[in-house]
């Protein structure tokens, strides 16, 4: 992709930053798409970052559920989804809809990096009348595009988009967890975008294993998740969902996938990046400590106070 499309905003080469001027934000920066690995690696590492010093702050959100799927966020948003951030209801934009929406932090995170929110409304993360809620809100947050977090939805919704704009060159892509797939509702939306051949329609799932009571596996097993998906119809791809290059090629794959939808099943780890969260399930909905989250910014690279380590 060299350009955003029908916006004159081109993005060719991987320049650092893009200056761009929009009526009141003349001086704002907007970061550049990217698809350097080495560079998107750094990106997912440092919203991982932002990501849980907002949790902390709020005392309250999901730390794992959100760690779990960032190289994906930052791989769509980064290198994927066409997208202009100070407009948010650009006709043209892809649409992305996070299914699992306890995971909202990390969309936020996301958000936050391209001028969609500011870093005060990240201080009021799950305050009554901030825009940042515990699940996102598309009646008050630019850049969402559908309230979520009652899990099942999502598929439907994101498949609505995607047979309404199916005549436009404008693709829709939707987050699940794995453990969301237990719902039946995921299954008729398959079985319809299938059905109605939706090739626009990309499905990721952050099949990270665990869910707020335990064990996916061990709870209701969904398991083989990309068979099933094939045998509606879809085509399904397995890759390692922390895996930068495994993510691109994947997302390279379902833009050309035709007559039919894709489904990429991501191999996660929950609490992907700090060891004290990875594959416990108490990390599912519950936010750090001062303590705690020290030794989560230092393993990521950053000391409490904000400095590189």
């Amino acid at each position: 992709m060299t350009g955003v499309r029908g916006s004159g905003i081109s993005t060719r080469g991987h320049p650092s930053r893009k200056r761009v001027t929009v009526s009141g934000f003349s001086s704002y920066v907007s970061p550049s798409r990217t698809r350097d690995v080495d560079e998107l690696a750094d990106i997912a590492r440092r919203l991982r970052i932002s990501t849980l010093r907002m949790i902390h702050h709020a005392k309250s959100g999901h730390t794992g559920s959100s760690l779990s799927c960032m190289d994906l966020l930052t791989c769509l948003y980064c290198a994927e989804i066409q997208h202009i951030p100070f407009q948010p209801d650009w006709p043209e934009r892809d649409r992305f809809v996070l299914s699992k929406g306890h995971a909202a932090p990390a969309l936020y995170g996301v958000l936050h990096y391209f001028g969609y929110v500011t870093s005060d409304d990240m201080d009021r993360l799950r305050q009554l009348e901030s825009i940042l809620q515990g699940h996102p809100d598309s009646r008050r947050c630019p850049g969402i595009e559908a309230s979520t977090g009652s899990l099942g939805q999502g598929l439907s919704v994101a498949h609505g988009m995607a047979l309404a704009l199916r005549e436009r060159e404008v693709r829709v892509y939707v987050l699940l967890g794995d453990g969301e797939l237990q719902e039946g509702q995921v299954w008729e939306a398959a079985m319809s975008a299938a059905h109605y051949r939706s090739d626009n329609l990309c499905a990721l799932v952050d099949a990270n294993g665990l869910q707020i009571d335990g064990v996916v596996q061990e709870i209701k097993n969904v398991a083989p998740i990309s068979d099933k998906f094939r045998a509606f119809g879809w085509n399904a791809i397995d890759i390692d969902g922390h895996d930068i290059a495994q993510i691109l090629a994947a997302l390279d794959n379902a833009r050309t996938a035709t007559d039919r939808p894709t489904a990429i099943v991501a191999r996660t780890i929950k609490g992907k990046g700090v060891k004290m969260f990875e594959n416990q399930v108490e990390w599912h909905g519950k936010a750090p400590n001062a303590q705690q989250l020290a030794i989560a910014l230092q393993e990521l690279g950053e000391d409490p106070q904000g400095g590189a380590a």
